[in-house]
């Protein structure tokens, strides 16, 4: 059977890679003695799927993941056997049993919101807040996006769902397909470069709030509603 797992990213542990807390959770999960499923073949693996990878840096308490299950108790007794396991900074959330039909966590993936904010070495002018707010109700946003492609114009207004200032914090609600993903930091530098803002290296505090997938009707949800 497939289960989905939601869990929080913390503190120090925000600086591991994806592919080392790929490898962290196959650990976690063998110690913590759950019957995962296992790839057949010359070099079985456990069946595994993330959700969209959070960048270094980041903190999130809305990341997910799948595994295949030969056989499961009760989904709160996995949540409490992996808890005992986790490391400090990372904890499971929710744990659900998936109907067959639905599709994988990276598949599912449609949008992700997050809380941004600006490091103190960063010089704002006293009219950001309204600067920013100017730039998100623009018509269309053109700009320069690089991928593994090449280069492409895209509107970057079409990217972002949702965007308001919180105190001295900006939330943003932004497409997070596979072809059209979205950092937030590239909106904040897109519009910094727009105002003459001047940046230094890593800019930014960001925190993912929540990864949605999108219903029949066209409504976003988090992957485990």
């Amino acid at each position: 059977m497939k289960v989905r797992i939601k869990f929080s990213k913390e503190g120090p542990v925000r600086f591991i890679g994806h592919l080392d807390i790929m490898r962290y959770f196959q650990k976690a999960i063998r110690r913590a003695g759950i019957d995962i499923a296992y790839s057949t073949g010359f070099s079985p693996h456990q069946i595994m799927s993330f959700a969209s990878p959070l960048s270094v840096g980041h903190e999130s308490c809305g990341e997910y993941f799948d595994v295949e299950l030969n056989s499961i108790t009760d989904t709160e007794d996995i949540k409490m056997l992996l808890n005992q396991t986790m490391a400090e900074g990372i904890q499971i959330l929710q744990v659900a049993v998936l109907d067959e039909t639905e599709g994988n966590a990276m598949a599912s993936v449609a949008a992700a919101d997050y809380l941004i904010s600006f490091r103190d070495s960063v010089s704002l002018p006293d009219d950001w807040k309204e600067k920013l707010t100017a730039f998100y109700e623009k018509d269309k946003i053109p700009v320069i996006k690089k991928t593994k492609k090449g280069e492409r114009e895209i509107d970057l207004k079409e990217t972002i769902y949702q965007l308001e200032i919180r105190e001295d914090q900006v939330y943003m609600l932004l497409d997070a397909g596979s072809g059209s993903n979205m950092k937030p930091g590239f909106v904040l530098e897109t519009f910094c470069t727009a105002e003459n803002i001047s940046l230094p290296e890593y800019p930014f505090r960001v925190r993912r709030l929540e990864t949605y997938k999108r219903t029949g009707e066209g409504r976003l949800v988090p992957l485990i509603p």
